[in-house]
């Protein structure tokens, strides 16, 4: 999401934290325009499943070049997360149910802890999972690394009471373990 303020629980009615957040113009103007009935369905940054490359993808190449799936400090930091058909039904129902100027939340978990992404790929690759420093990410993670250690929790309640909806793919850990090691 990192549209709304990080470190805490974002929501529907957030609108962004900033001008300078990525996408926060195209969402000002689409939730403004006049006359047109504009929605915003705001994804995490991990919709995962079979055949993924996004992000879990990008992690789970790093673990196996750095030899050690990796975190930073403990862990903690929470990230968003949606099956990617889960994400396709938010789209369909909001574009049958949502009102003009809506933000919904294609968020099926509101915060999976980066840790235990990483324990999950470093099980699946037969490798350790291992802390490291803001300092020591930059050189782990690549362009990913201003990304890994933040916390950015989303709740999608709002969306689900007003579009019916409710996600019932599998969660991230399990597609993790079914589908990023083939």
């Amino acid at each position: 999401m990192m549209i709304a303020a990080l470190g805490r629980l974002g929501v529907e009615t957030d609108a962004p934290a900033s001008p300078d957040t990525p996408r926060a113009a195209s969402e000002t103007i689409v939730v403004g325009a006049p006359g047109v009935r504009g929605i915003v369905v705001r994804l995490p940054p991990t919709v995962h499943g079979a055949g993924n490359l996004g992000f879990i993808g990008r992690l789970v190449q790093l673990a196996r070049k750095n030899g050690a799936a990796a975190y930073i400090g403990d862990g903690a930091n929470r990230w968003p997360a949606v099956h990617r058909l889960d994400a396709a039904r938010v789209f369909v129902r909001g574009l049958e149910k949502a009102a003009p100027g809506s933000r919904l939340h294609a968020v099926a978990e509101e915060g999976v802890p980066m840790r235990a992404i990483a324990e999950t790929i470093g099980q699946g690759l037969g490798l350790p999972a291992r802390s490291m420093t803001q300092e020591e990410a930059y050189a782990a993670f690549d362009f990913l690394s201003a990304f890994v250690g933040t916390d950015n929790p989303a709740s999608s309640a709002i969306t689900q009471k007003r579009l019916g909806w409710t996600p019932r793919e599998m969660d991230l850990l399990a597609d993790i373990k079914a589908n990023y090691f083939a």
